[in-house]
């Protein structure tokens, strides 16, 4: 018994060996690795029995140990509890000790030995097999709208946040999403990015699935002609979508009323219920072509049938185009007034010169179709013809001012009165200038005094002078400008064949190349004031040709003329002379030497 006693306090002394005073530690059995009667190993096989197994990168449950402002302390029956972030538990603001909850297991020890938990990404991935189920069961799903984004809404479902596109909705366009913030509808998943994990969502395939039972009765029973109520889906500017019930239709703007509009907003408003006519579909009666102005009388039929081609009628200008003017009488009854009905003049060739949309304007009826629903109209018809008395008002030879209208390379268009244009050609603008072009004289706009040289009134033309104002200046120059005369002239402007000189009396002379070389070989420049020498005078073309270097040669060539003469009279009577003095030498002997004295006398006096 002793024995036993002895063998027994003597494991009692190992056992508590490791909870005595550090100053009474058996080092020695330590050492030995007797501090139990058993095993290490069976010891932590025993303890890591009571502990759950924990594998990384799973979802488990664990129980809410503690909670504090910043932290939550979680148990998952691991040697030690993980703490988790209280962000992570924003969307359950009221977890207390003793709740379960899943985590996700990120790392079971850290450096630290700190077990790593995450209650967000535990969530993240349930939801995520949920969001995968419903997907591939093609289930309806719920969701919580929680706020608007660009092009879309933001919806939750099972915790994670898809995106639910404008367009996704509702099969009608939707003009404020505000009023879907904050409510919970029924969802389809329509698609998944499993690697950027993102989830798209529809409202609208719900509805379609619903409406497409209904279309096909609507469609099925679809005639031309029939009349159907509908609500007005959608306003474009080309026209008006009508909702038939599931189906929609097509109210071309020009079918919505008889009258012009600019707008469909004129006629209907959005979610206006209206009655509208089946005008047209295609075989598979997807497009629908409805009217809605076809419900009612056409307004020609209204027409006054007294109204007859010279009627005066009043209306308002709705379409302006460059070939004339639409004048609607009464809704939905319009007439053309063409740009050549608008005016007796024919110079000017738009709409816009004449009238302005919205004008009330009065015309009277050139042709009226009721059949075909066509009426053309003119406005000069209620104004008398100016061509009518032309001849009295504007006879030949009288004197006019006019109004520059237009330019040609031949002439001048002007404008005596409204209706009334005539032609001054450009050989009758001026006597003295040389008009190359019309613009070099005139311009638009600018009052040009004429005289009417001639009347054609079966074709409404008048041709017109402006030169025949004044007399015919060259029969003045003729008597000045003589060939042969000299004036001094101005060089004005060059040419390859020579220059123009300017003269006195407004006039212009041209002098050839070779005519502007100076006395000292030099040629005159531009500018430059000489003396000219008329060569040529041509009344009929008005050309006069001048030159400098025929003075001097004239003047040279009179120098020579003189001394040639001088030449032949000294020669003349030196020949006079010698005969006279052979005559006399003939009847003189040696003996007459006083006659022979007395002729040479009176030759010296005859050379003298």
């Amino acid at each position: 018994m002793t024995k036993e006693k002895e063998m027994m306090d003597q494991t009692i002394a190992r056992k508590s060996n490791a909870s005595v005073p550090v100053d009474q530690f058996d080092w020695d059995s330590f050492e030995q690795d007797a501090l139990y009667d058993v095993d290490k190993k069976t010891i932590e096989d025993s303890y890591n029995q009571t502990l759950s197994k924990v594998v990384e990168h799973e979802v488990v449950e664990g129980v809410v140990m503690a909670v504090n402002k910043r932290e939550v302390l979680v148990n998952i029956g691991y040697k030690s509890e993980g703490v988790i972030n209280i962000s992570e538990f924003r969307y359950n603001p009221d977890i207390k000790p003793g709740d379960k909850v899943e985590v996700y297991v990120e790392t079971a020890e850290d450096k630290k030995g700190q077990l790593i938990l995450s209650h967000r990404k535990a969530h993240s991935l349930r939801s995520w097999d949920l969001v995968n189920d419903a997907f591939e069961k093609d289930e309806i799903v719920k969701g919580y709208v929680k706020c608007r984004t660009k092009g879309g809404m933001i919806v939750d479902v099972f915790g994670i946040e898809a995106f639910l596109p404008g367009s996704q909705i509702d099969v009608k366009p939707i003009r404020d999403y505000d009023v879907f913030v904050n409510k919970t509808m029924d969802f389809k998943i329509v698609k998944i990015n499993n690697e950027y994990r993102n989830v798209v969502v529809s409202h609208k395939a719900l509805i379609e699935a619903e409406i497409e039972a209904q279309k096909a009765d609507i469609i099925g029973k679809l005639e031309k002609g029939q009349i159907l109520e509908g609500t007005v889906k959608n306003i474009t500017p080309y026209g008006v979508f009508v909702d038939l019930g599931g189906v929609d239709g097509l109210v071309h703007i020009t079918d919505l009323s008889w009258g012009r509009i600019n707008n469909p907003e004129e006629v209907v408003a959005l979610d206006q219920k209206i009655n509208v006519v089946i005008l047209d579909f295609d075989d598979t009666k997807k497009r629908i072509a409805l009217g809605l102005k076809q419900l009612s009388a056409h307004p020609w039929d209204a027409l006054d049938a007294n109204l007859k081609v010279g009627d005066t009628v009043k209306g308002k200008v709705v379409v302006l185009a460059d070939y004339g003017a639409f004048i609607e009488i009464q809704p939905g009854v319009e007439g053309l007034i063409h740009v050549s009905e608008m005016s007796w003049s024919s110079h000017l060739r738009s709409a816009q010169d004449f009238l302005k949309v919205g004008d009330e304007v009065e015309a009277a009826i050139l042709t009226l179709d009721r059949e075909e629903r066509k009426m053309s109209l003119g406005i000069k018809q209620l104004k008398a013809d100016p061509w009518a008395n032309i001849s009295e008002k504007y006879p030949v030879a009288s004197k006019h001012s006019a109004v520059v209208r237009n330019f040609t390379n031949f002439g001048v268009f002007v404008e005596l009165e409204e209706g009334v244009d005539g032609l001054v050609h450009i050989s009758d603008l001026s006597w003295t200038k040389k008009v190359k072009h019309p613009s070099e004289f005139t311009a638009i706009g600018e009052k040009l005094e004429v005289v009417v040289l001639e009347i054609d009134a079966e074709n409404r033309r008048l041709s017109l002078g402006h030169k025949q104002l004044e007399e015919n200046p060259w029969d003045v120059f003729e008597t000045i400008y003589t060939v042969g005369s000299v004036h001094e002239g101005t060089v004005v402007s060059f040419n390859e064949k020579g220059a123009t000189v300017a003269l006195s009396y407004g006039i212009e002379g041209f002098a050839p190349a070779k005519a502007l070389v100076k006395e000292d070989g030099t040629t005159a420049k531009a500018e430059e004031k000489l003396e000219f020498k008329v060569v040529e005078f041509n009344k009929g073309n008005k050309k006069i040709i001048l030159s400098h270097s025929r003075i001097a040669e004239d003047a040279k060539k009179e120098v020579e003329v003189k001394e040639n003469k001088e030449k032949a009279a000294e020669a003349e009577s030196t020949q006079k002379a010698v005969k006279k003095i052979k005559a006399n030498i003939e009847k003189t002997t040696l003996g007459d030497i006083d006659a022979l004295a007395a002729l040479k006398s009176e030759m010296e006096k005859s050379s003298k």
